[in-house]
């Protein structure tokens, strides 16, 4: 049956705060016709209305820091533009280091803000206190500032989007609740209001505190929580100059915003309730919680310490109201991979700071396809349906709420919720020492602790605890053989006629030829992006796999199925199948010594995909591996998995087989020169310039994206990916600036340590016409380390023993 509004417009918006507002502003500004926002009560009735205003444009990854940057930028104009006083102050932010390893943390982020091109300087205790003349000294290691930050109005703020939303055409309805939005053939056709109904071509989701319940009208299952967070207002006692800064402080987990004679102050503690399952009902409007003293003491108190003047003056006001906060923190933002026209805003903690950039990206992907920046750490794909079940969301969200201020280390896991999902192989190798992480749910083996070693200890500037572990793992695997756990492995099945075909058009490598093989390759957009970096295991003409990284398997199958015709079966095997990755020089006697097949090197090539019998089972065995090594994917169902490791293990032991962990993987892949997805690749690079034309195969007919890669290799490229070394260990964690003469020519993508080498390694983007040089360098927590550029693949360069 085909749904029949009362009206019908081009784009319809869910959701009048900050964030929705923007998007109609920014949609309208670019040409956009017909857009209508409704909002089911008033604009900023949600959240916008008591948020804090904060503005911080400095992030650990560099496009986050752009979409802040984009923010700061449509304040600037905004109020020129629409007419309408937002009450931004650009009065700049000071951020406190109460501790050597916050100052570390926030050194590193300096450094990180000069490849970002974000002005930041760093301050002493003294100087920090002539900034801010309320605080006391005591304890402060450091101080970071940043001219360019503030603080601004909400709710003026919302308005001036609204204004300019209808100055440029678009419309705004309020008190219009959307009760049901109507699916067909993976499009929403239209909603069902208190108002009548709306037909629609895109349905845009920014319904802040209510995005999860708006999805699930849709069957968009959204890992946006809700939980408790709290202010306070100061009594209007203080003589404030009208350019002081804001102040963050960490370590004492609280934020302050001057007001008018007084301090607005909020902090981020532990233990906060979690609202709703994520779900608020459709008739909480504009309304707060009572306050929770005891919960409020946990930043109150530590923020007197700081500010002895809080004990002069008395509290005001106190603010307790829900906020939308994701699975992990931060926002999500894309098109939702269940429908082709059902775009998502929403999970925003720091929804006014991010509102102009995120307004600005998300109106990109809407008219143009492309959001102008990789936005993967926020992408709707990153998170799946497992995340958004309503209490492993709500435990996740509450500890990535309370964690909003801690100390970030490199490498750190969640502790909430963990355990969900778990290889055949968990408790074995528990007990053999396995110091696990969480990557999509799943329980993955980190590295492999000795007797004694219990814990991640981790590290800004020194080694980890975790560092001679992984390094003992590193070598079994490049002098013996080791096992490692793959199981998480997303893994999708492409089955039906014209199966090749269909995906020969989708890869940008050749897939062609007799079956009984996997291919590496990048799935490119129209552009030449890399939207994703995959393996395909052909099996026959009817039949293939696509592997691809544990937590890329939402972003990579959606992908692939909007480019699939619509007969061909794409299904999501991952919870199917068991890997186990056997690798090292003596893995094929290994192999050999527990099968009937002929695993030599003629029979079983490199790349090479057949079924064998393996002790008493069966297993697809993938001669392939991301260490650079001889070596093995095994491929079974989980009910075998315990079997085929057992009979490995035992099989190994006169070969000295060891258990590696991911770790050891990620430190293989450096010296070998193996890229990372979302990392080394992205969308904003393409495969000549990361160096994988190898992997393009202009010459096999038409496939996504051809065009313009033929386009960049007749042209060349205007910057390359390089290979970085350093002697010795450098506290390296990307993002780090890579200087030549002491300019900054780029900025580091994955940097490790390389255990075979000898050196630290890192990766990075050079302009074309310094990537021959070879003398760099590469500064981190202030100092600069004198880095070579070299080869990019840094061991085994002609695949000796990858090939042996």
């Amino acid at each position: 049956m085909t749904f029949q509004a009362d009206r019908h417009v081009h784009i319809l918006i869910i959701g009048g705060g900050a964030i929705g507002t923007s998007v109609a502003y920014h949609l309208a500004r670019d040409g956009a016709k017909d857009v209508l926002l409704v909002e089911k009560a008033q604009l900023t009735h949600g959240c916008t209305w008591h948020a804090a205003g904060l503005v911080g444009q400095l992030r650990g990854k560099r496009n986050l820091t752009r979409l802040m940057q984009n923010s700061v930028a449509v304040f600037d104009r905004l109020e020129q533009e629409t007419g309408q006083h937002i009450a931004w102050k650009k009065v700049g932010s000071l951020r406190l280091a109460g501790s050597a390893a916050r100052w570390s943390e926030i050194r590193r982020s300096m450094t990180q803000a000069k490849s970002f091109g974000v002005e930041c300087h760093s301050l002493s205790a003294q100087e920090a206190a002539e900034r801010f003349p309320f605080i006391v000294k005591d304890g402060i290691q450091g101080a970071a500032y940043i001219p360019g930050d503030g603080y601004i109005d909400p709710y003026s703020l919302t308005m001036a989007y609204a204004r300019g939303a209808r100055m440029n055409g678009a419309r705004i309805e309020e008190g219009v609740t959307v009760e049901e939005i109507v699916v067909e053939d993976r499009r929403a056709v239209g909603v069902v209001t208190n108002a009548g109904t709306i037909g629609c071509d895109i349905l845009v989701n920014c319904a802040g505190l209510w995005a999860k319940r708006v999805g699930r009208m849709a069957g968009v299952p959204l890992a946006a929580g809700v939980v408790e967070h709290q202010y306070f207002l100061t009594e209007k006692k203080l003589t404030l100059d009208s350019d002081l800064t804001t102040l963050r402080d960490p370590d004492n987990n609280f934020y302050l915003k001057p007001d008018t004679g007084s301090f607005a102050i909020g902090g981020w503690e532990d233990g906060t309730r979690g609202c709703w399952r994520g779900e608020p009902p459709l008739d909480f409007g504009r309304e707060l919680f009572a306050p929770d003293m005891e919960r409020l003491a946990l930043f109150a108190l530590p923020a007197a310490d700081r500010l002895p003047v809080l004990n002069e003056i008395g509290i005001q006001t106190v603010i307790n109201g829900p906020i939308p906060i994701s699975f992990d923190g931060e926002p999500i933002l894309g098109l939702a991979p269940e429908l082709d026209n059902f775009f998502v805003a929403c999970g925003f903690t720091a929804g006014i700071a991010a509102s102009g950039g995120a307004g600005l990206a998300l109106s990109n992907m809407i008219l143009h396809g492309d959001a102008g920046m990789d936005l993967w750490p926020f992408d709707v794909r990153r998170l799946g349906a497992v995340q958004a079940q309503g209490r492993y969301l709500e435990e996740r969200a509450v500890e990535a709420y309370g964690a909003y201020y801690k100390i970030h280390w490199p490498g750190e896991e969640a502790h909430a919720a963990r355990g969900l999902r778990r290889s055949p192989l968990h408790e074995a190798l528990g007990a053999r020492g396995a110091q696990f992480g969480s990557k999509f749910g799943w329980e993955r083996p980190n590295w492999f602790a000795s007797s004694g070693e219990t814990r991640d200890d981790p590290s800004f500037e020194g080694k980890p605890n975790w560092f001679d572990a992984v390094g003992r793992e590193v070598k079994a695997i490049r002098e013996r053989a080791a096992l490692i756990d793959q199981t998480s492995f997303s893994k999708f099945e492409i089955s039906g006629k014209g199966a090749l075909a269909a995906l020969q058009r989708i890869a940008a490598n050749d897939l062609s030829g007799p079956p009984g093989k996997a291919v590496y390759t990048q799935l490119c957009n129209e552009k030449g992006g890399i939207e994703a970096d995959v393996t395909i295991l052909h099996l026959r003409d009817d039949l293939l796999y696509l592997i691809t990284g544990s937590g890329f398997g939402v972003r990579d199958s959606h992908w692939v199925g909007r480019h699939l015709p619509a007969d061909l079966a794409l299904r999501d095997v991952t919870d199917q199948f068991a890997t186990i990755n056997l690798c090292g020089p003596a893995a094929r006697q290994v192999l050999q010594s527990v099968t009937d097949d002929d695993m030599s090197n003629a029979a079983h090539p490199f790349l090479a995909a057949r079924f064998i019998e393996l002790g008493h089972a069966r297993a697809l065995a993938v001669r392939i591996g991301y260490v650079g090594e001889l070596g093995y994917e095994l491929y079974m169902p989980q009910a075998y998995a315990a079997h085929v490791y057992e009979t490995l293990r035992a099989a190994g032991e006169a070969f000295g087989i060891a258990d590696a962990g991911y770790r050891a993987i990620d430190a293989c892949r450096m010296e070998k020169g193996y890229l990372y997805w979302s990392g080394d690749i992205t969308p904003d690079y393409n495969p000549y310039e990361a160096g994988l034309g190898f992997a393009v195969a202009l010459g096999k007919g038409d496939f996504v994206g051809r065009d313009a890669l033929a386009r960049v290799k007749a042209g060349g490229v205007k910057r390359k990916l390089c290979s970085f070394t350093v002697e010795g260990f450098a506290p390296f964690h990307g993002g780090e600036a890579i200087l030549s003469s002491g300019k900054v020519v780029g900025w580091t993508s994955s940097t490790g340590y390389g255990y075979t080498l000898g050196k630290s390694v890192a990766f990075g983007y050079l302009p074309v016409e310094l990537a021959g040089a070879t003398d760099f360098e590469i500064e981190a927590f202030g100092k600069a380390y004198p880095a070579r550029r070299g080869p990019r693949t840094l061991y085994d360069p002609e695949m000796k023993r990858l090939k042996a």
